[in-house]
């Protein structure tokens, strides 16, 4: 299709190390730096539950703003946002180090639950093979009893026959 990958990493959800998501994030992030891509997106399978796995799509970069749900009105996220922090260090510092480590966390957070998510489907493919197999030994078992007992029976008129047959 004429894509070129900019990094691969294979069987990564095998061992999931934050080495690995380290250096997925950084790669990701080194080329949005660079105007390389416009944005960056996680796919990932979200672990919800061991019966419904859940495919996840989220947008790591650009980092937006997160919406206050619960701001009735516009006034209230006005005032919201007029709210003066003193920070003890420039934010541009501090935000240089937290990113990072956000964009680290995210990548290993989708890791972890993608693994998760496998190892339930692992799990609950696992359980039905057992019950199928379970309901395939009692299907046989009585098959194998009737056909057992059918031989018996056989063998029992013929001698019941060639006794009455030799009297």
């Amino acid at each position: 299709m004429g894509f070129e990958f900019a990094g691969e990493y294979v069987n990564v959800l095998a061992r999931v190390e934050f080495k690995t998501a380290r250096e997925i994030a950084n790669l990701a992030t080194r080329l949005y730096i660079d105007g390389k891509i416009d944005a960056v997106y996680i796919i990932f399978s979200e672990f919800k539950s061991v019966l419904a796995p859940n495919l996840a799509l989220e947008k790591l970069l650009p980092i937006e703003k997160i919406e206050d749900e619960d701001a009735k009105d516009e006034k209230e996220r006005a005032s919201d946002a007029q709210v003066d922090y003193i920070y003890e260090q420039p934010p541009e510092q501090i935000l240089s180090k937290l990113l990072p480590k956000y964009i680290e966390t995210q990548v290993l957070r989708a890791m972890l639950e993608s693994s998760a998510s496998e190892y339930a489907a692992r799990m609950t493919a696992m359980e039905s093979a057992t019950k199928n197999a379970g309901d395939v030994i009692e299907a046989l078992t009585l098959h194998m009893n009737k056909v057992r007992q059918a031989a018996i029976t056989k063998e029992i008129i013929e001698i019941v026959s060639g006794a009455a047959y030799g009297a």
